[in-house]
């Protein structure tokens, strides 16, 4: 029988895991999912994904946009790369 503090770190380790699994699920879908898709994705309810997901957002690793009723979540490189892609278009307008 497990006592309370392995039953305590085996909770913790399995938190720590869906997490991860939530955030690998957002990094592996670049052109974004809303926090339904990614609950379904993870096998978890909607108020457990929206857990994880606002520590996520919190750590930096992720970030969100609205579009419409949406919220969108996109990993923290896709912004980057698109940030960087718009500074370029830019910069190639101007010299034209």
């Amino acid at each position: 029988m497990l006592n309370t503090h392995e039953t305590n770190k085996n909770m913790a380790k399995s938190s720590e895991e869906t997490k991860e699994k939530i955030y690998r699920i957002i990094k592996e879908n670049p052109e974004g999912l809303t926090i339904q898709e990614v609950a379904k994705k993870a096998g978890v309810s909607r108020i457990t994904a929206s857990i994880y997901i606002h520590e996520l957002l919190g750590e930096g690793k992720i970030t969100q946009r609205k579009i419409g009723a949406y919220r969108i979540l996109f990993p923290k490189e896709k912004v980057i790369e698109e940030v960087k892609m718009k500074e370029l278009v830019e910069k190639l307008k101007k010299k034209s």
